[in-house]
């Protein structure tokens, strides 16, 4: 019996325990292996209610539950790496018919994910506003501002933050109309999340992408609204620059 074998048999009800197993007493192991089979497949569903717990509040514990047992089934874990989990889920949602009414569960999964990813991120040092104050005009259009590690945005057309909030730390908030840009970072110990105004996303992400802060302005001022002032002093606020690259040097 392969590895692949015992694998396939372990997360498959319907398929037969391997014949190959046998008890203490010599015999057929098919019992004791149903009742491993069933032990791997709920601490799984657990170890994914731990990962989605606002979810999980949305949808009801036995629901949850019986959702669970179809994703593990579907999408066995893939590293022994229990944070490496269930990283499908949000897509696993947003194809999962019983759910296809709540609309916005994909996202809050989506959110709840990077939380995570925010959490488990390399530490990094932020940096202060004044060296950036100290370049010129010239150099500041050319520098690249490198972000934290654990830098995440959720651009979503729903209130996910709100709706995270409310099933969280805040159960008397109120549910804003439309949607939310989030941001999620770990600049310290505890992750924060934020809600972004206007180009502020797009401006982070082109930042990350190492684009340079004057090209950067200059496609976000397309937006309406968009103040280049607050969302630079906004970095420093949140701690999420950690370097500032200008015409090869590196603060």
């Amino acid at each position: 019996m392969s590895q692949l074998q015992f694998a396939k048999a372990l997360l498959d009800s319907e398929h037969p325990a391997p014949k190959d197993l046998i008890n203490p007493k010599g015999g057929p192991a098919g019992k004791r292996f149903d009742v491993y089979r069933n032990n791997v497949v709920l601490s799984l569903s657990d170890a994914l209610a731990d990962a989605y717990p606002v979810v999980e509040k949305l949808v009801g514990e036995k629901f949850f539950q019986a959702m669970a047992g179809v994703f593990v089934r579907m999408h066995p874990p893939k590293s022994p790496i229990l944070t490496q989990f269930a990283t499908e889920f949000p897509d696993f949602l947003a194809a999962f018919p019983p759910v296809a009414k709540l609309t916005y569960l994909p996202d809050v999964a989506r959110l709840e994910r990077i939380r995570t990813a925010a959490y488990h991120a390399a530490d990094a040092r932020p940096i202060d506003g004044t060296y950036l104050a100290h370049l010129t005009p010239a150099q500041m259009a050319r520098a690249k501002l490198q972000l934290h590690p654990s830098l995440h945005i959720l651009s979503s057309p729903f209130p996910v933050l709100a709706i995270w909030q409310k099933n969280t730390s805040a159960p008397d908030i109120a549910i804003p109309q439309g949607g939310q840009d989030v941001l999620v970072a770990r600049p310290k110990d505890m992750v924060e999340m934020r809600q972004l105004p206007t180009g502020a996303a797009d401006f982070l992400r082109a930042l990350n992408e190492g684009k340079p802060l004057g090209e950067v302005i200059e496609f976000c001022e397309k937006q309406p609204g968009f103040d280049p002032a607050e969302n630079i002093s906004g970095l420093f606020e949140a701690k999420l620059l950690i370097n500032i690259k200008t015409e090869g040097k590196t603060r």
